[in-house]
């Protein structure tokens, strides 16, 4: 495996390099930086966690270094390398890389996203840098406001660039790339070559080198992969079992919507589990909270949309957990790619309802891997598979007396959340017994008194016929408030 010595960094760089710990390079960094420092287009197809913010970011900082000085005009610093990502997260990451290699260089670096104040981003613009990481709705906004010029730029990174197509980004892609000069490095990566990106190579790139590290179906080999057939309303104790049995201490929880996502963290920081959620719909400031949250330990269980599956290198997360199959396959991977990190073994668990097989079906072509669907045997001497076929998934089950009596579950349930919560360092919660009204239980009797008018509709004296029969009488109503009629005197 190739060395970082091998590639002739400069100081500054190799300095930042060697402190990082950075030793050999991987297939994707030995494959992109030779290219890149030569001077021509990129089209990476790389599986998550392998290094590809470095495979792009050092080369291109070896190429700016000869821009580099101290002058504090504004003018000295123009933007000479653009990054766009397509989520806040990321671009927060990958910025904090760039920072770190670029530490002991003059070169300037930036981040600009939505979900914040553009005040404190325009003043960083408005001093100069020379690399500019963004996401493209917020580098838009920057562009139309004059607080950046792009006529400078030499190198432009387009990374997840299949994920920013899924989201729409599109037309402000195109918009964007219109204000960058003809001549200039692009480099793109992304999970697959679909049409699209073929399409959006084939019209900003210029003979670009294909490199092919790692195609989407391979999931990492340390990550071990479990799917489990569960009914949708057994999910959360299967998670909290799983959770318990396997002596998870934290894990990546992922939902497909945004309302499933906020409500899957109360319920689970109900039951005494130190929980944090991140969907599109939190700040940006929420966003970033509940990520240094988990990074410090502070979160056992992040609850989050596929905001948080791409890219973000978070190390040592022991497990990830699919609550929802996704709807698309390659999400699948990028999902199960946040555990098993640089090496380290990881667990995946997928929970698979009897509507996901069409879902599954797409996973096991993109992994190319049969699945084989496994049970979650409860305490209880219940299985998820046993509660699916026979309808008792809601932990009650008919009595001799024909009444639904709570099952095994229930009794269960407390002993379970004291369990999980004491092992998270949580006190649990008790719920009270429903009583059972005894009226509920007597058979249907059919009354027997004879049928009587209602009391407004009742009257002494016999209806009289001295109108035609034509012609239909009104009908009395109820009247909410009595009137009395009082005689002249």
């Amino acid at each position: 495996m190739s060395s970082f010595s091998n590639i002739q960094l400069a100081p500054v760089l190799a300095r930042a390099v060697a402190e990082m710990g950075y030793e050999s390079m991987t297939p994707i960094q030995a494959q992109a930086i030779p290219v890149v420092l030569s001077g021509q287009d990129v089209m990476g197809a790389a599986q998550t966690g392998t290094g590809k913010t470095a495979a792009f970011a050092l080369p291109l900082l070896q190429r700016i270094l000869k821009h580099e000085n101290s002058s504090t005009s504004p003018a000295r610093h123009p933007v000479r390398a653009l990054v766009l990502l397509p989520t806040r997260e990321l671009a927060d990451q990958v910025a904090q890389q760039v920072k770190l290699y670029a530490k002991y260089s003059q070169v300037r670096s930036a981040v600009v996203f939505g979900g914040m104040d553009m005040k404190p981003q325009t003043l960083e613009l408005k001093k100069g840098v020379e690399v500019l990481v963004a996401t493209p709705g917020r580098l838009l906004d920057h562009i139309e406001a004059k607080n950046v010029v792009l006529n400078q730029v030499e190198y432009v990174v387009l990374d997840e660039a299949d994920r920013m197509l899924d989201i729409g980004f599109l037309p402000d892609l195109q918009r964007i790339l219109s204000f960058l000069p003809k001549q200039r490095t692009t480099l793109l990566f992304s999970a697959t070559f679909s049409p699209e990106i073929k399409k959006l190579a084939s019209s900003y790139l210029q003979n670009p080198v294909i490199i092919e590290v790692a195609r989407p179906n391979e999931t990492a080999s340390t990550v071990k992969q479990h799917f489990y057939s569960v009914v949708d309303d057994d999910k959360r104790r299967a998670l909290k079992h799983l959770i318990f049995k396997n002596g998870i201490t934290q894990a990546f929880v992922f939902v497909n919507s945004k309302l499933g996502c906020a409500r899957l963290a109360r319920s689970l920081e109900h039951d005494g589990l130190k929980t944090s959620a991140l969907h599109g719909d939190k700040s940006q400031d929420e966003r970033l909270k509940a990520l240094d949250a988990f990074k410090s330990g502070e979160v056992d269980l992040l609850i989050c949309t596929d905001v948080a599956a791409r890219g973000l290198d978070i190390k040592d997360v022991p497990a990830v957990f699919n609550f929802d199959v996704p709807y698309n396959a390659e999400d699948y991977v990028h999902r199960i790619g946040r555990t098993g990190r640089a090496g380290a073994s990881g667990l995946a668990i997928s929970f698979v309802s009897a509507t996901d097989s069409k879902l599954i079906g797409d996973i096991e072509k993109l992994i190319k891997t049969k699945v084989e669907l496994e049970t979650v045997e409860f305490d209880d001497g219940y299985s998820s598979r046993h509660r699916e076929s026979s309808g008792d998934s809601r932990g009650f089950r008919e009595g001799s007396d024909g009444r639904n009596r709570r099952g095994p579950r229930e009794s269960f349930e407390h002993a379970h959340k004291s369990s999980v919560a004491s092992s998270f360092g949580h006190r649990s919660y008790e719920k009270k017994p429903v009583p059972i009204d005894p009226f509920f239980d007597k058979p249907y009797e059919p009354s027997t008194a004879p049928e009587q008018l209602p009391s407004w509709e009742a009257s002494d004296k016999p209806t009289s016929r001295s109108i035609s029969a034509n012609i239909k009488p009104k009908r009395k109503v109820a009247a909410l408030f009595k009137t009395e009629t009082q005689s002249p005197t």
